[in-house]
């Protein structure tokens, strides 16, 4: 589990491709410190596994799944990427929970400067636009952040803003994505495990549950 609180901006060295899955070498001094093999680090808000550590670098592997899901596949040598190692039981949630398990894909569409602060709006894949509301949280290429705004449920083509505060401008990919940019997207678990349990609270699903007792 994560918490959408980036620790470092590693840069990719290499990426391998071996069918539908690649290998992605980075350098991450910060990140590699204490880091044990089998380890989970959220990469651009995906979690992925360490394969190898070699001084400040590391490997990890990524399959087909993930490759289609998310923006790992498009990675190229000199990419920076947001990078979070995972929560430690007891430790501060200082974002919200984030399993690294992206839901989709979404898109800048507009950035406008406001002060020291920016405001962003991105694009949303229709099929998640429901999980997204005003003052919830989402992860943006692992990034914890408040929902501002978001269009209304009849929308056609879905969007959502947030703001970015200076520190997140600096010390995180967003600052730099331009319009146009895509982004790794998880929206909150809460709302998708609240979506199950009420798929099932229908009269054909309590029958069936009763006759399984």
């Amino acid at each position: 589990m994560f918490t959408g609180i980036i620790a470092e901006q590693g840069h990719v060295l290499s990426v391998e491709r071996d069918g539908d899955s690649a290998t992605v070498r980075l350098h991450a001094p910060g990140t590699t410190e204490g880091l044990a093999l089998g380890g989970s680090i959220a990469v651009n808000g995906v979690c992925l596994t360490a394969t190898e550590i070699a001084g400040k670098e590391f490997s990890v592997d990524v399959m087909g799944e993930t490759l289609v899901r998310s923006t790992i596949g498009e990675l190229a040598p000199g990419d920076s990427v947001n990078l979070e190692r995972c929560v430690q039981a007891g430790g501060r949630l200082d974002g919200h929970v984030v399993q690294g398990h992206v839901d989709g894909v979404g898109e800048l569409l507009e950035r406008e400067p406001l002060g020291n602060w920016e405001r962003l709006r991105f694009g949303v894949p229709a099929n998640l636009a429901r999980y997204i509301a005003e003052k919830g949280s989402i992860a943006i290429d692992g990034v914890s952040l408040t929902v501002t705004a978001v269009s209304d449920a009849a929308e056609v083509n879905p969007w959502f803003e947030v703001g970015l505060i200076p520190t997140t401008l600096a010390e995180t990919g967003l600052g730099t994505k331009t319009t146009g940019s895509r982004v790794n997207l998880e929206v909150d678990v809460l709302a998708k495990y609240t979506e199950r349990l009420l798929a099932f609270n229908t009269p054909a699903t309590a029958a069936a549950e009763g006759g399984a007792r």
